[in-house]
């Protein structure tokens, strides 16, 4: 592969993890060693969950309002 073929398949893969949300995670890794490298870290499962509660939550009152 040449270069300009390699960087637009790093260009698309960077793209559709961004679009698709894939890099939150690695992100949030990435912020929490940084602000505190001896804090506890969530498990990928932890931060997915938490992040679909986040979602769903109704921003008026707080509570889990579910899908529709």
């Amino acid at each position: 592969m040449t270069a300009a073929p390699r960087r637009a398949a790093a260009w698309l893969r960077w793209y559709v993890t961004e679009l698709t949300g894939e890099n939150a995670y690695a992100r949030y890794v990435e912020r929490a060693r940084a602000a505190d490298p001896a804090a506890a870290v969530l498990s990928r499962r932890e931060f997915e969950r938490r992040r679909t509660d986040d979602r769903y939550r109704d921003p008026h009152s707080g509570h889990y309002r579910g899908c529709c």
